[in-house]
């Protein structure tokens, strides 16, 4: 019997796609040579299991452990990646590593410890903030005191990697709208978003090399920011880095072996840690948030020496989930035909979460955005990409109903309130925050040029950039449709 932390649980299958049999992992089982005609398991009190042999010697056997990089990001729980057993990205083993670190400092082993920085994305503050009724900006103050408290020595926002994504995806859209087949380069259009591992993994391990091409390699917010922490911000420094995101499936995209550094043989992202699983650690330390002082959040890449300013949360036009279409949307129309769009108005066509943008001009379509959240309409959204009828030249993917701010790791609702009541909150309180758009951050001109060595540069494309791989189905007995 296996023992799941509590956030290891299936919750709302609405958008479901099937159940899957393919989630196994095959066991290279080491038996030890035994006489006589076999042994017996005894199973211990505290869960252990022993191999009792005939002569009435034992031996303790080991549990099998399934990690992220075992995963095959099946169909059966891509929306539910928390039914698999972590052990790198769970909530107690960053409390270890928070022990650990403490400890080899009292002890004066300051060049055996970590630099221990956590980046927190907009969502689940959000979520935390409408749980207990704080204002966003109060709640990352008080969060940026909670880590500061377990021992981490910096607490960051996203919003500089979530510019640096939007503006990435903006000018690959460009190219391969602009793409013939005189330049040797296809015109692959839609272009799909990629910033949703769930989406990702999807397609990787159901649409393979087919669909792979359409989606936008530019790396996620949570991924840019792995790579601005670990290479620039952390120079030759130890760093252990954990994100606080919406969605269990960052925890598959943090483990990808795309985002290893084979120089620092560490991750991207050490750990990622969820909005529900956040307030499990709370509410087991017994710490009530709102109790907790305010504290600043750093701004490491600002000057060789770290800046602490009050926590300052904005966002961008459109959805919830980043505003990917509507700021590609809006430059692209500048850009390309040279039309101003003042707001983005979308139709709703088949329901809520796909809906479409058009811009057009003496009765021609110039450019075909839509949104298309949750697996229903993703699945519609392929089938028509495979039989060549999409009309689309961009879609904001998301696996989540609602997109991010309803992402399955996210605080779960109060008793007698729906999950919709609690989304329609999140979006009001994202809506009410201050516009920003990523030309307004002066940092990111700086940090093109001292860090990437030009917005073209090749290192530029490597770092901002990523790949995918199709997944070959394994073939067994159990997954045969017959």
């Amino acid at each position: 019997m296996s023992r799941f932390s509590g956030v290891l649980q299936l919750t709302d299958l609405d958008d479901f796609i099937t159940p899957s049999q393919e989630c196994i992992k095959p066991v290279e089982i080491k038996k030890t040579k035994t006489t006589g005609t076999g042994s017996k398991i005894k199973i211990e009190d505290d869960g252990s299991y022993f191999q009792i042999e005939q002569d009435g010697s034992s031996e303790k056997l080991q549990k099998v452990e399934i990690t992220l990089a075992d995963c095959l990001a099946c169909s059966g729980c891509i929306t539910s990646a928390e039914s698999v057993l972590v052990t790198q990205q769970s909530q107690e083993e960053l409390l270890r590593i928070f022990e650990e670190n403490k400890k080899l400092k009292l002890d004066g082993k300051f060049d055996e410890s970590k630099t221990i920085i956590i980046s927190i994305s907009i969502q689940p503050i959000l979520s935390l903030a409408e749980k207990y009724d704080l204002e966003p900006n109060e709640c990352a103050a008080k969060l940026a005191t909670y880590f500061k408290n377990l021992g981490a020595d910096m607490v960051v926002d996203m919003t500089i990697a979530e510019d640096f994504s939007l503006i990435e995806a903006q000018r690959e859209f460009i190219k391969r709208f602009r793409a013939t087949e005189q330049d040797g380069v296809k015109n692959i259009l839609p272009m799909l978003a990629s910033s949703c591992p769930g989406w990702v993994c999807y397609a990787e391990k159901t649409h393979g090399s087919y669909i792979l091409p359409y989606i936008s390699s530019t790396k996620s917010p949570q991924q840019i920011m792995g790579s601005l922490i670990k290479r620039w911000v952390g120079h030759n420094k130890s760093i252990y880095h954990v994100t606080v995101m919406p969605c269990y499936d960052k925890k598959l995209e943090a483990a990808r072996e795309d985002f290893f550094d084979q120089e620092t043989q560490s991750h991207d992202v050490d750990c990622v840690i969820t909005g529900i699983e956040l307030e499990q650690m709370l509410q087991q330390a017994n710490i009530s948030l709102k109790s907790l002082e305010n504290s600043t959040f750093s701004k490491p890449w600002l000057s060789n020496t770290n800046t602490e300013e009050a926590p300052c949360f904005h966002r961008h036009i459109g959805s919830g989930s980043g505003g990917y279409s509507d700021y590609i949307f809006i430059n692209s129309a500048k850009e390309l035909f040279g039309i101003t769009c003042g707001n983005v108005e979308y139709k709703a066509l088949r329901n809520p979460d796909f809906k479409e943008v058009i811009l057009e001009k003496d009765n021609k379509v110039l450019l075909r955005f839509a949104i298309a959240n949750g697996f229903r309409n993703i699945q519609n959204l392929v089938q028509k990409l495979k039989k060549g009828k999409s009309q689309y030249h961009y879609v904001e993917v998301m696996a989540c109903p609602s997109g991010c701010l309803n992402g399955g790791a996210q605080v779960r609702p109060r008793e007698g309130v729906t999950a919709k009541e609690v989304t329609v909150k999140l979006e009001k309180l994202y809506q009410n925050l201050p516009v920003t758009t990523p030309e307004e951050n002066y940092v990111l001109k700086s940090l093109y040029d001292s860090w990437l060595d030009g917005q073209d540069s090749d290192k530029a494309n490597v770092v901002l950039h990523t790949q995918y791989h199709a997944v070959e189905k394994a073939s067994n007995a159990l997954n045969i449709k017959w």
